[in-house]
C-alpha cells in the first residue's frame, strides 16, 4: 500500500513539474537569432542617397536572417569586449529597448546573446500605430526608454536623451533598409497608453517611437 501511494505521489509530482516547466518555457520563450551577416551591403553613399520613408508594405514575412541583420544594425553589440552598440547612447546608459511586434507575438530584443524573448503571444501590430498601413507591415519595432537606467538625470534630460538615442537607432534601421531595399517608416502617432498596457510596461518605461519594416508592396 505504501509503495502504491509512493508511486502515485511520484507520478503526480512529475506531472506537475512538467506542467510548470511547460508554462514557464511558454512564458519566457527565447528565440535564438542567426548570427548577423556583417559583411557585404551596399556602399554608404548609395545607401544615403536611397534612404527614404515608405508607408506601403507587402505582407511577406522577413526571414530570420534578415530580422537578425536588421536588429543587429539597429542596436546590436558591435564591440563584444566592451558591450557597446551600433548606435550611441548618452553616458552609455543604453536605456532604449527594442520590442519587435510580428504576427507570432511581441518580443524583446536582447543584444547580449542576440535573442528575442517573447513578451506577449498575441499579434499586436495594429496597436503600434494609428495609421492603417501599420497592420500590413510584417514587423513593427517599438522603441521604449527605460528611465530606471538613467540614474539621477532630470525628467527633462531623460526625455531629451532617450529621444536622441532613439533617433540614432531608427536611422540605423533606415540605412539597413535602404541597403537591402526594404520599406520602412518611423512613426510617432501611437496610442501610447493602450499599447503600454498591452506590452505590460512599467510606469518608468516610456514608448518613444515605432518603426514599420517590410518588403515594398509591388
Amino acid at each position: 500500500m505504501k509503495r502504491t501511494l509512493f508511486v502515485i505521489a511520484s507520478l503526480a509530482w512529475a506531472i506537475s513539474t512538467i506542467c510548470v516547466a511547460s508554462i514557464f518555457a511558454e512564458k519566457i520563450k527565447l528565440v535564438l537569432l542567426p548570427n548577423p551577416q556583417v559583411d557585404g551591403g551596399r556602399p554608404l553613399m548609395q545607401v544615403l542617397k536611397d534612404r527614404s520613408s515608405s508607408r506601403s508594405f507587402s505582407s511577406e514575412k522577413l526571414s530570420a536572417q534578415v530580422l537578425s541583420n536588421l536588429l543587429w544594425a539597429a542596436f546590436g553589440i558591435n564591440r563584444p569586449d566592451t558591450g557597446k552598440h551600433t548606435a550611441p547612447s548618452a553616458m552609455n546608459r543604453q536605456e532604449i529597448d527594442i520590442y519587435v511586434a510580428t504576427a507570432e507575438g511581441l518580443y524583446l530584443y536582447g543584444a547580449k546573446g542576440h535573442v528575442l524573448k517573447r513578451i506577449v503571444s498575441d499579434d499586436i501590430g495594429a496597436l503600434t500605430g494609428r495609421q492603417d498601413f501599420v497592420k500590413e507591415a510584417p514587423v513593427n519595432l517599438i522603441y521604449v526608454a527605460d528611465f530606471s537606467r538613467m540614474g539621477a538625470a532630470t525628467k527633462e534630460d531623460k526625455e531629451l536623451y532617450s529621444a536622441a538615442d532613439t533617433g540614432f537607432i531608427s536611422q540605423n534601421v533606415y540605412l539597413y533598409c535602404a541597403s537591402e531595399r526594404l520599406a520602412t517608416v518611423v512613426r510617432g502617432s501611437i496610442d501610447r497608453q493602450t499599447l503600454a498596457k498591452k506590452m505590460n510596461l512599467r510606469p518608468d518605461q516610456k514608448i518613444i517611437l515605432a518603426q514599420s519594416v517590410g518588403y515594398p508592396k509591388k
